[in-house]
Parts: structure tokens; sequence; C-alpha cells
């Protein structure tokens, strides 16, 4: 990552280096509160932007975009479906997710960051490969850190479990609880959290 990137505000913050969060909420509001101001900062600057969410809440998130002064239409903003990104042919398969996120940053290294908002409900719709969610997330944290992209994954607290949003923790280095971003202390770096993971299934 470049030493040149300007900094950029999220939830009441400065985001330098670290660019893989996650973040929790209560509510769409709540989420659209922290969340709107930070990609229309980035399209005002020219930046790319990809959106993941549930198909049934696409057009309200363009609707949402559009009234927050983003054009969701522009070809600066990718608004996708689960089904085009995490849930493509109807599963969830960790290794091509995790191939399209690098291939989708390195083709545009060279114009800019992208900032990335990504709904994570899909891991609840029972799919296949769904289980999988905890490793790809710790993975991802392979492949940011050598872009300027910044990935924000969005957690409802009312849908995911003590455990699962424990593992969530522990697997960004980056949160945003109560509105807040920081510094996340309990991340565990990739090596170790595997490892880990690895012996839970043993």
């Amino acid at each position: 990552m470049t030493e040149t990137k300007p900094p950029i505000q999220l939830a009441g913050s400065t985001l330098n280096r670290t660019r893989h969060a996650c973040a929790f909420f209560n509510s769409r509001e709540e989420e659209d509160g922290v969340l709107l101001p930070f990609m229309k900062e980035g399209f005002e600057r020219g930046e790319r932007q990809c959106h993941i969410v549930d198909p049934e809440h696409r057009p309200d998130r363009m609707r949402r975009l559009a009234e927050a002064g983003v054009c969701p239409d522009c070809a600066q903003v990718d608004v996708r479906p689960w089904e085009a990104a995490h849930l493509t042919g109807g599963r969830f398969d960790k290794e091509a997710m995790l191939a399209l996120v690098q291939e989708s940053m390195e083709s545009h290294k060279g114009s800019g960051l992208t900032r990335w908002w990504g709904n994570m409900e899909w891991a609840l719709t029972g799919a296949a490969g769904v289980e999988d969610l905890i490793e790809y997330e710790s993975r991802l944290n392979y492949i940011i850190p050598k872009y300027d992209d910044v990935v924000v994954c969005t957690y409802d607290l009312n849908k995911f479990g003590a455990r699962v949003v424990m593992d969530v923790m522990r697997t960004h280095p980056m949160v945003i609880i109560g509105g807040i971003l920081q510094e996340n202390p309990f991340y565990v770096p990739p090596d170790e959290f595997l490892r880990e993971l690895k012996g839970r299934a043993a």
C-alpha cells in the first residue's frame, strides 16, 4: 500500500494503513448513518465503490445512495446482489470469492482505491459453503494489506449469534461498534487464527 494516499474518514475516525473492518449494527438506519457518508466521500473523490447486498434490499440501497448524493448508476459505483458475489451459483465457494476479491483489487490497482461495503447476512441463508465464513474473513487479511482498498463487512447484531460475532471480531484488525471506528484489541493475525480454526475441526 502506498504512503501517499490521503487519509479516509470512517465512523468518526481516520483510517490509515489498516483497511479491513467489521461493523456491527442493530438496524439498517444505523448502518446507513455510518457508511453512506463514507461512500459519499469516496464518490466525490472519484473513487470506485462496490456494494454487496441482499438482492431484496438492492433497490433500497440504490435509492439511499442517490439521496446521499452518490449516483448509483455511474460507472464508478457497483451495487451487486449476493448472487453476483458470495453466492455465485447458489453456494459460497471461499476460494472463488477470495480470487474474485484479489482479481478486482489487482485490476484497479493503478486507478485509485475501491471502497467495499459488504452485507454479510448471506452467511445465514443456509446455502452450501456458508460455514466457511470465518475462514474466508481471516484469509482476506492476506489479500487486503497488499492494496489501498477499504473493506467494511457489516453484521446485524440481531441476526448473528455471539460465537460468530466473537470470531468475526477476531478476524478484523479494525472494528466499528456503536458507530465508532477503533483498532480491534481482539484481532488475531491469520496464521495464528487459521491454526486455531484447524484445531477446532480436528
